[in-house]
C-alpha cells in the first residue's frame, strides 16, 4: 500500500544545510514534502528558505523558541533533520523524540543521550527511529572496498590517513562551535574516517595507542594526531590525521595475505573515489565513484520513516548504518584516541556500546 511523502523539517540553516542537504534533497524532493527550515535567527533562516524554495515552494520560515515550539506542535512533521552545533544537537534531539518525531543527527554526548531514547522509546506508542547522518557508511566506493576486502585473505594491516584542508578558505573554519567543541576538528572530521575504517574492517576497534600536537595556531588543538589501533580480528592498523595540509588525501589501505585493497579521494570530472585491488599476481584493478553518500543516507532515513508508518512499528527494523549505536561507537574510537594523546601514547581501551 503507498503512503504519502513525509513531511520533515530541518534544525539548523548553516553551511552544511545550504550546500548539501538542500542540493542533495531537492534531487529526490518526490521522497518528501519540505515543510519548514528553523534556525535561532530569522535571518540565518530566511536565507535557508530562499535556497529551498526553488524546489520545495510551500517550505516555511521558522525561528527562534517560538518557531521550535512550532515545529514540535505540528502533527503532520513526522521527522526532523538537526543539522546544528554539536553542543545543541542531543538537546533538541531528545525534544523532537519526545515529540513523536523520528530524528537524524550528528553524534554527540553518547551515553546520556542513548539512556534517553531507550526511556522516551519504552513510552512511545511506536518505534521512533533516531538515526545518525554518517554518509561515509552510504559511499558507493567504500561499500565496493567492502566486497573486495572479501577476496583479499587473512588481514594483516590497515592504514587510514587523512590530510584535510581546514584553512580559511574553507567554509566551516570559521564555525565557532567546533572551536568550543573537545577535540575540535580532529572529532569533528574525523569521526567519518572512523565510520568508514569500522565498516571495511567489519569488526570493532578495541584498543588504541596516540600521540597528538598542535601545530597550526589558527586551529583549536590537537590539529595533529597519529595513532596505532588493535582490532578485534587480530590485526592492527594505523590512523594518522592533519586537520590542514598543503596537499590534502584521504585514503584507506587494507593489506591482505592474498592481495590489497585501496580507497582514495580524487577528482575525475566530478569528486569522488578511487577504488584500487592488487591481486596476488600483481595484477591491479580500478574504479572510479563520484560523491553520493549524502543522498544515500538521507533516503534510507526517508524509507525508514515511510517503512515505520506502513508497518506501524510492529515488523520494522531500521537501516542499521544509520543506528545511533554505530555512531556512538565510531565516537568511542576518536574519544580513546584524544585520551591517550594527553597521556602521550599510553594504551586506551574503547569504550563499548
Amino acid at each position: 500500500m503507498a503512503t504519502k511523502p513525509p513531511q520533515i523539517a530541518i534544525l539548523g540553516a548553516g553551511t552544511f544545510v545550504k550546500n548539501q542537504y538542500l542540493p542533495r534533497l531537492s534531487e529526490i524532493s518526490h521522497l518528501l514534502l519540505l515543510k519548514a527550515i528553523w534556525s535561532r535567527t530569522q535571518e540565518s533562516a530566511t536565507a535557508a528558505v530562499e535556497i529551498a524554495q526553488k524546489h520545495f515552494p510551500g517550505v516555511e520560515c521558522k525561528y527562534g523558541d517560538n518557531g521550535l515550539d512550532d515545529i514540535i506542535q505540528d502533527p503532520s512533521i513526522t521527522a526532523v533533520a538537526v543539522v546544528l552545533a554539536g553542543q545543541n544537537q542531543v538537546d533538541i534531539s531528545l525534544r523532537m523524540l519526545k515529540a513523536g518525531k523520528h530524528v537524524l543527527q550528528g553524534t554527540s554526548e553518547l551515553e546520556t543521550a542513548l539512556s534517553n531514547y531507550n526511556f522516551i522509546s519504552a513510552d512511545a506508542p511506536g518505534q521512533l527511529i533516531w538515526s545518525v547522518a554518517e554518509n561515509y557508511r552510504f559511499e558507493p566506493a567504500l561499500l565496493e572496498c567492502k566486497k573486495l576486502i572479501a577476496d583479499i585473505g587473512k588481514m594483516m594491516s590497515v592504514q587510514v590517513i587523512v590530510e584535510g584542508s581546514m584553512n580559511s578558505s574553507n567554509p566551516y573554519f570559521s564555525s565557532s562551535w567546533r572551536r568550543n567543541f573537545t577535540g575540535g576538528f580532529i572529532l569533528d572530521m574525523g569521526v567519518h574516517f572512523i565510520a568508514g575504517l569500522r565498516m571495511l574492517v567489519g569488526c570493532e576497534v578495541v584498543s588504541v595507542s596516540a600521540m597528538t600536537s598542535h601545530v597550526d595556531l589558527t586551529l583549536p588543538p590537537p590539529d595533529n594526531i597519529s595513532s596505532v589501533f588493535h582490532l578485534e580480528n587480530g590485526s592492527s592498523g594505523v590512523f594518522a590525521m592533519v586537520v590542514s595540509s598543503r596537499s590534502p588525501k584521504t585514503l584507506w589501505r587494507v593489506v591482505g595475505m592474498n592481495g590489497t585493497v585501496q580507497v582514495e579521494r580524487g577528482f575525475q570530472g566530478q569528486h569522488g573515489y578511487l577504488v584500487s585491488s592488487y591481486g596476488a599476481d600483481g595484477q591491479s584493478k580500478s574504479s572510479f565513484f563520484p560523491f553520493s553518500g549524502v543522498s544515500e543516507e538521507l533516503k534510507a532515513f526517508l524509507s525508514d520513516v515511510s517503512e515505520n508508518t506502513l508497518k506501524k512499528g510492529s515488523q520494522f527494523v531500521a537501516e542499521n548504518r544509520l543506528s545511533f549505536v554505530e555512531g556512538a561507537r565510531d565516537v568511542a574510537v576518536l574519544e580513546a584516541m584524544l585520551e591517550s594523546g594527553v597521556k602521550q601514547g599510553e594504551l586506551v581501551h574503547v569504550k563499548k556500546f
